[in-house]
């Protein structure tokens, strides 16, 4: 192949590409232009008939209200629980399992009257989860979203959160109460819990042999090494006795921190489960104005953007039903 054969389909390769970036170009140009239309057209369209868009969101305003005002209130509250005796996931499945009951059975599941049960209108266990692993509660998984594989953010282990929607705050100490008995009555959960204390009395008694015994065995080395220290005068074998020493008091005062908690769990944390925050009494309803403004705004909204849309182009409208009638 001759050199000027080899320039000409090079000139042709760069004549090609530039044609096919001018196509991309223009085209993306019209795209543009034609978004931009769009948009100008659009806004000229709102602000021509901005009566009716307004009467609409007043209309959805007064809607949202008589709603509010027909419907009951409902509020929402949180209580947190800590499990001494079985996992978190455990105790959710088990307090989610109330949600697929009637209200009669719920009633007699809680010991609730079945007053009080109707003005229950739901719960839910839930995560509590642990931003960067500071062991602090940050938030609540509400959504069931969290990542179980984000090694940064954890759910916390030692409790979780339980939320009702109920219609009359004053009757959520009766819901707690129940819920704990709930807990209570289930047999393999107090089979489960009196082995863990059980076996808590045993490691305490066996700890306070073992302080006993560190503790006498530290007060032997102590008069040993003041007889020594008497007897010798190198100041080098003084130092690593009593670094021996120093060794035991660690032991003990390590025995004396698993002692706490272990009496913390015998005394704090008897129970299949601990109350760390009861529920408190809302102030304010979930379902309020706000809440059905939300609702009730867009879709009157659209339908009147639907409504002013058809009929600007009801010649068009009229037309294509014709054409298919």
């Amino acid at each position: 192949m001759s050199e000027n054969t080899t320039n000409n389909n090079a000139r042709n390769d760069e004549i090609d590409l530039l044609d096919l970036f001018n196509r991309m170009g223009r085209t993306i140009s019209k795209w543009l232009n034609a978004l931009g239309r769009a948009i100008l057209i659009s806004i000229v369209f709102l602000v021509r008939r901005w009566l009716p868009l307004t009467l609409s969101i007043v209309a959805g305003v007064v809607v949202a209200y008589i709603m509010k005002t027909a419907s009951p209130s409902i509020y929402t509250s949180d209580m947190v629980l800590r499990s001494n005796m079985i996992e978190n996931s455990q105790m959710i499945s088990y307090i989610n399992r109330l949600q697929s009951l009637d209200k009669k059975s719920f009633a007699e599941t809680l010991g609730l009257s079945e007053e009080t049960s109707k003005n229950i209108s739901g719960i839910g266990a839930y995560w509590i989860i642990d931003l960067n692993k500071d062991r602090i509660p940050d938030n609540v998984d509400y959504k069931n979203s969290h990542d179980i594989y984000d090694t940064t953010n954890i759910r916390m282990q030692d409790r979780f959160d339980i939320q009702v929607k109920i219609n009359t705050p004053q009757a959520l100490h009766l819901l707690r109460d129940g819920i704990i008995k709930y807990f209570n009555s289930d047999q393999l959960f107090q089979q489960r819990n009196n082995i863990r204390l059980a076996q808590n009395k045993e490691f305490l008694e066996r700890l306070n042999i073992d302080i006993e015994n560190l503790d006498s065995l530290q007060r032997v080395k102590y008069f040993e090494e003041t007889r020594k220290r008497t007897s010798q005068t190198g100041g080098q074998i003084v130092f690593m006795q009593e670094q021996n020493t120093q060794l035991l008091y660690n032991d003990i005062l390590g025995l004396y921190y698993r002692k706490q908690a272990l009496e913390a769990e015998q005394d704090i944390y008897k129970e299949i489960v601990t109350v760390l925050s009861d529920f408190t009494v809302p102030t304010t309803r979930v379902n309020g104005l706000v809440y059905y403004i939300r609702q009730v705004i867009p879709v009157i909204l659209l339908l009147t953007l639907l409504i002013l849309v058809l009929f600007a182009n009801r010649k068009k409208v009229n037309e294509i039903y014709k054409k298919y009638q």
